[in-house]
Protein backbone atom coordinates (compact mmCIF):
# COMPACT_ATOMS: atom_id res chain seq x y z
CA UNK A 1 0.00 0.00 0.00
CA UNK A 2 1.44 3.41 -0.92
CA UNK A 3 2.14 5.75 1.97
CA UNK A 4 1.79 9.53 2.14
CA UNK A 5 3.72 11.33 4.86
CA UNK A 6 2.40 14.71 5.99
CA UNK A 7 5.05 16.58 7.97
CA UNK A 8 3.93 19.84 9.51
CA UNK A 9 4.54 22.56 12.04
CA UNK A 10 1.11 23.79 13.05
CA UNK A 11 1.42 26.05 16.10
CA UNK A 12 -1.55 28.26 15.24
CA UNK A 13 -5.26 27.82 14.50
CA UNK A 14 -4.57 28.87 10.91
CA UNK A 15 -1.94 26.20 10.37
CA UNK A 16 -4.06 23.61 12.19
CA UNK A 17 -7.03 24.40 9.90
CA UNK A 18 -4.86 23.99 6.82
CA UNK A 19 -3.42 20.73 8.16
CA UNK A 20 -6.91 19.34 8.79
CA UNK A 21 -7.93 20.15 5.22
CA UNK A 22 -4.76 18.66 3.70
CA UNK A 23 -5.35 15.46 5.70
CA UNK A 24 -9.03 15.38 4.74
CA UNK A 25 -8.10 15.71 1.08
CA UNK A 26 -5.54 12.93 1.46
CA UNK A 27 -8.25 10.67 2.91
CA UNK A 28 -10.79 11.52 0.18
CA UNK A 29 -12.68 8.30 -0.59
CA UNK A 30 -13.02 9.09 -4.30
CA UNK A 31 -9.27 9.63 -4.63
CA UNK A 32 -8.49 6.42 -2.74
CA UNK A 33 -11.20 4.35 -4.45
CA UNK A 34 -8.84 2.36 -6.69
CA UNK A 35 -5.70 2.13 -4.60
CA UNK A 36 -5.89 2.82 -0.88
CA UNK A 37 -3.12 5.07 0.45
CA UNK A 38 -1.94 5.03 4.04
CA UNK A 39 -1.78 8.60 5.33
CA UNK A 40 0.71 9.26 8.13
CA UNK A 41 0.66 12.67 9.83
CA UNK A 42 3.70 13.69 11.87
CA UNK A 43 4.61 16.92 13.61
CA UNK A 44 7.94 18.10 12.20
CA UNK A 45 9.70 17.63 15.54
CA UNK A 46 8.60 13.97 15.66
CA UNK A 47 9.08 12.87 12.04
CA UNK A 48 12.08 10.61 11.44
CA UNK A 49 14.25 9.39 8.59
CA UNK A 50 12.43 6.06 8.85
CA UNK A 51 9.14 7.90 8.23
CA UNK A 52 10.61 9.53 5.12
CA UNK A 53 12.09 6.31 3.75
CA UNK A 54 8.83 4.41 4.31
CA UNK A 55 6.78 7.01 2.41
CA UNK A 56 6.08 7.22 -1.30
CA UNK A 57 5.13 10.91 -1.27
CA UNK A 58 5.15 13.89 1.05
CA UNK A 59 3.17 16.97 1.97
CA UNK A 60 5.02 19.58 4.00
CA UNK A 61 3.46 22.40 6.00
CA UNK A 62 5.27 25.29 7.63
CA UNK A 63 4.84 28.77 8.91
CA UNK A 64 6.94 31.49 7.31
CA UNK A 65 9.08 33.02 10.04
CA UNK A 66 11.40 35.96 9.40
CA UNK A 67 11.80 34.95 5.77
CA UNK A 68 12.43 31.27 6.42
CA UNK A 69 10.64 27.99 7.11
CA UNK A 70 9.79 27.19 10.73
CA UNK A 71 12.56 26.00 13.01
CA UNK A 72 10.63 22.76 13.48
CA UNK A 73 10.59 21.95 9.75
CA UNK A 74 14.25 22.94 9.49
CA UNK A 75 15.00 20.52 12.35
CA UNK A 76 13.14 17.79 10.46
CA UNK A 77 15.32 18.36 7.40
CA UNK A 78 18.51 18.68 9.48
CA UNK A 79 17.87 15.40 11.26
CA UNK A 80 16.82 13.38 8.19
CA UNK A 81 18.58 14.88 5.15
CA UNK A 82 21.70 12.73 4.91
CA UNK A 83 19.96 9.58 6.20
CA UNK A 84 17.39 9.72 3.38
CA UNK A 85 19.86 10.27 0.58
CA UNK A 86 20.41 14.01 0.54
CA UNK A 87 23.72 15.21 -0.82
CA UNK A 88 25.90 18.23 -0.21
CA UNK A 89 28.15 19.98 -2.69
CA UNK A 90 31.80 20.78 -1.81
CA UNK A 91 30.75 24.07 -0.16
CA UNK A 92 28.38 22.24 2.20
CA UNK A 93 25.25 23.50 0.44
CA UNK A 94 22.55 21.05 -0.68
CA UNK A 95 23.54 19.52 -4.02
CA UNK A 96 20.61 20.01 -6.35
CA UNK A 97 19.46 16.81 -8.00
CA UNK A 98 18.88 16.58 -11.72
CA UNK A 99 15.88 14.37 -10.98
CA UNK A 100 17.47 11.16 -12.16
CA UNK A 101 17.81 8.25 -9.81
CA UNK A 102 21.35 7.91 -8.55
CA UNK A 103 22.94 5.66 -5.98
CA UNK A 104 22.37 6.89 -2.44
CA UNK A 105 19.31 8.99 -3.24
CA UNK A 106 16.64 6.68 -1.92
CA UNK A 107 13.81 9.17 -2.24
CA UNK A 108 14.59 10.66 -5.65
CA UNK A 109 11.56 11.21 -7.84
CA UNK A 110 8.97 11.00 -5.10
CA UNK A 111 6.23 13.66 -5.29
CA UNK A 112 5.76 16.36 -2.71
CA UNK A 113 3.45 19.22 -1.99
CA UNK A 114 3.93 22.27 0.22
CA UNK A 115 1.74 24.67 2.12
CA UNK A 116 2.91 27.80 3.91
CA UNK A 117 1.25 30.39 6.09
CA UNK A 118 2.61 33.76 7.08
CA UNK A 119 1.64 37.33 7.80
CA UNK A 120 3.97 39.29 5.52
CA UNK A 121 6.09 37.32 3.06
CA UNK A 122 6.41 33.67 2.06
CA UNK A 123 9.20 33.98 -0.50
CA UNK A 124 12.18 33.00 1.67
CA UNK A 125 10.35 30.15 3.36
CA UNK A 126 9.25 28.69 0.04
CA UNK A 127 12.72 29.07 -1.46
CA UNK A 128 14.38 27.37 1.52
CA UNK A 129 12.09 24.34 1.33
CA UNK A 130 12.53 24.02 -2.44
CA UNK A 131 16.30 24.15 -2.01
CA UNK A 132 16.30 21.20 0.36
CA UNK A 133 13.74 19.03 -1.44
CA UNK A 134 15.61 19.74 -4.68
CA UNK A 135 18.73 18.28 -3.12
CA UNK A 136 16.68 15.21 -2.18
CA UNK A 137 15.51 14.86 -5.75
CA UNK A 138 11.82 15.09 -4.87
CA UNK A 139 9.51 16.33 -7.62
CA UNK A 140 6.88 18.97 -7.04
CA UNK A 141 3.50 17.31 -7.50
CA UNK A 142 1.21 20.31 -7.10
CA UNK A 143 1.29 24.08 -6.89
CA UNK A 144 2.57 25.53 -3.63
CA UNK A 145 -0.25 26.73 -1.40
CA UNK A 146 0.88 30.02 0.09
CA UNK A 147 -1.51 31.76 2.46
CA UNK A 148 -0.86 35.30 3.69
CA UNK A 149 -2.97 36.55 6.58
CA UNK A 150 -6.32 35.05 7.43
CA UNK A 151 -7.20 31.59 6.18
CA UNK A 152 -10.36 31.87 4.10
CA UNK A 153 -12.58 29.28 2.42
CA UNK A 154 -10.56 29.43 -0.81
CA UNK A 155 -7.37 28.57 1.11
CA UNK A 156 -9.12 25.69 2.87
CA UNK A 157 -10.40 24.37 -0.46
CA UNK A 158 -6.89 24.64 -1.91
CA UNK A 159 -5.46 22.75 1.08
CA UNK A 160 -7.96 19.95 0.52
CA UNK A 161 -6.99 19.84 -3.17
CA UNK A 162 -3.30 19.71 -2.22
CA UNK A 163 -3.79 16.64 -0.02
CA UNK A 164 -6.05 14.95 -2.57
CA UNK A 165 -3.69 15.61 -5.48
CA UNK A 166 -0.54 14.26 -3.86
CA UNK A 167 -2.52 11.20 -2.73
CA UNK A 168 -3.84 10.71 -6.27
CA UNK A 169 -0.27 10.73 -7.59
CA UNK A 170 0.42 7.71 -5.36
CA UNK A 171 -2.55 5.74 -6.73
CA UNK A 172 -1.37 5.70 -10.37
Amino acid sequence: MPRLLIVHHSPSRSMQSLLEQVASGAHDEDVQAGTPVEVVVRPALEASADDVLAADGYVLGTTANFGYMSGALKHFFDSTFLAVGGALDPSGAPAVSTGSTTSGRETTGRPYGLWLHGRYDLTGAERSVHSIVGALGWRQGYDVLGVLGEVDDAALDAAYALGATITALLTD
